[in-house]
């Protein structure tokens, strides 16, 4: 009798910690989010208020008034260059990794895992070279591509294990049952990796939307800025920082980080937890 609310106390207490884990996670998106429903006035008084009771969208269009919506369309566009490109591209590393055994393909595995281990602003320097040879500095191409060449050996990396953990018999039987090689890759196999490229495709959107130190030396013009560096700006360009529209600019911009997690967390999931399949 007394055996069952032994073993009910501690799953009080374990949900009890999670929900104060949860709350101190919540509670700075939703500060942020009641800042900048707030007027200025009220933001900068010494009582807190907890909810928005001076309700007002007026941050939000301060924020696109002094250029947000430039910087929206240029995160959007090296995020989705970056995205589609890295998935492609580490995508199709992997399966030549996994799939192929070809001379070079030891030394490439090590090189892949040697570009990790670098600290990407060791290489601030010569990238702005190579950029600026090339005429692409304030370009949104140019800062695609350094995105590109940091998300590519972690995705192809990421990518392989899942590759691995399909077995290739799945290929040749539909091979016996008359699918070229080809077909039996794109009907059989990559269906099964979806999971996995929706895994990498959130590291890769996250490392794209998010990526600071290299758009703040590659893009300076005003009309070339990515969110983050914007934001920067921004908070640099006032003496007295109106925090919010400062929370307004951020609300906007950890909206479609969460949006594009909501609408994959499911796949995600999946994907984190395939490490193999058995046939």
């Amino acid at each position: 009798m007394n055996a069952r609310p032994r073993r009910l106390a501690p799953r009080i207490l374990l949900n009890v910690a999670a929900l104060v884990v949860i709350a101190a996670s919540l509670f700075p998106v939703y500060w942020m989010v009641n800042t900048s429903l707030l007027p200025a006035s009220a933001v900068q008084t010494p009582t807190p208020h907890w909810w928005p009771d001076e309700f007002t969208l007026s941050n939000y269009g301060d924020a696109f008034n002094d250029g947000l919506s430039t910087a929206l369309l240029n995160s959007v566009a090296v995020t989705g260059i970056t995205l589609v490109a890295g998935l492609c591209f580490g995508f199709l590393g992997a399966v030549a990794i996994s799939r192929y055994r070809f001379r070079s393909r030891i030394p490439l595995i090590v090189a892949i895992l040697v570009l990790q281990m670098i600290p990407a602003e060791a290489m601030i320097v010569s990238v702005f070279r190579v950029l600026d040879g090339w005429h692409l500095l304030n370009s949104i191409l140019g800062l695609a591509f350094v995105n590109i060449a940091l998300v590519l050996p972690f995705a192809m990396w990421s990518l392989r294990g899942f590759v691995n953990g399909v077995p290739a018999d799945l290929e040749e039987a539909a091979m016996i049952d008359g699918c070229s090689r080809a077909g039996a890759f794109w009907r059989i196999t990559f269906p099964l990796l979806a999971p996995g490229l929706i895994a990498t495709g959130v590291f890769a959107f996250i490392q794209a939307w998010n990526e600071f130190v290299f758009a703040l030396v590659i893009m300076t013009r005003p009309e070339s800025l990515t969110l983050p560096i914007w934001l920067r700006a921004f908070v640099q360009a006032t003496s007295a920082t109106d925090w919010a529209v400062v929370m307004a600019a951020s609300t906007i911009m950890a909206v479609p980080v969460i949006a594009f997690f909501l609408i994959v967390q499911h796949r995600m999931t999946s994907g984190m937890v395939a490490g193999a399949v058995k046939g």
